[in-house]
């Protein structure tokens, strides 16, 4: 059983979309890029939605690029774009183009990314000496060092 979360928006510019769900179980609500946007390739381009939202205290909203343009070329740079509770600014999607072509036109009212909502517990950091920190099987071992590549 799921209890729901509230999500308060305000459109920015009346022609903003208010983010969908692409079916009742989808974990994202997807966001449309509310201008066209040119993103040139190897380039970094700000897609505004006009939308602002207020995630609730312990939330955080995490946007992701969406399978569909991912395939094509158009990644998030940094991977998941992170939207604390406490911001209060436009929405806009980090893109890049790598695809085919100098560049990849983004049309209005298309959709952009995906938007996710995860709860943030509550951490405290406590110091202790290295040796406290336990062993485990893989130990310090870095990159690939779990054996199974």
């Amino acid at each position: 059983m799921t209890s729901d979360l509230i999500i308060e928006f305000a459109k920015l510019n009346s022609e903003a979309i208010i983010p969908t769900q692409g079916s009742p179980q989808a974990a994202g609500w997807d966001l449309y890029a509310l201008e066209e946007t040119i993103v040139k390739r190897n380039t970094s381009s700000m897609i505004k939605t006009g939308l602002a939202i207020a995630i609730p205290l312990g939330w955080e909203g995490q946007i992701r690029c969406r399978s569909s343009l991912g395939k094509k070329g158009m990644i998030m740079p940094n991977g998941i774009g992170t939207i604390d509770s406490d911001y209060r600014g436009e929405l806009m999607v980090l893109a890049t183009w790598i695809g085919e072509g100098d560049e990849f036109v983004v049309q209005k009212g298309e959709r952009v990314a995906q938007l996710l909502f995860s709860r943030v517990p509550s951490v405290k950091f406590v110091e202790r000496d290295f040796e406290q920190l336990g062993t485990t099987d893989r130990g310090t071992g870095g990159f690939g060092s779990s054996g199974r590549f």
